[in-house]
């Protein structure tokens, strides 16, 4: 396995990292049911939502919220959870945390 890494560069990529935890908690009826509760939306409006950036913040935001999410996440897509902190910021404009 390759090693992970948090670089991440431009917003391109924050966007990728956001649908790759859209798409990863989608997978799994338990993971979706909390992330619609927490956020409001329903299944229908996530393909219009996914499209706006401070949506896909607020699934990064969500993600980062629960350590282990955060921690299953990163190890499904390959990339060191510091990934998740940098791509919030880029989205969203907040300096990232220091965690």
């Amino acid at each position: 396995m390759a090693p992970k890494t948090p670089v991440l560069s431009g917003r391109d990529a924050a966007e990728h990292v956001a649908i790759q935890a859209l798409t990863f908690i989608a997978a799994d009826p338990e993971r979706l049911g909390s992330f619609l509760a927490a956020s409001g939306i329903g299944p229908a409006g996530l393909r219009a939502a996914a499209r706006e950036p401070q949506f896909l913040a607020g699934v990064l935001d969500h993600v980062a919220a629960d350590e282990a999410l955060l921690i299953a996440f990163a190890e499904q897509a390959e990339i060191d959870p510091a990934t998740v902190t940098a791509a919030i910021a880029a989205l969203s404009g907040r300096p990232p945390r220091d965690d």
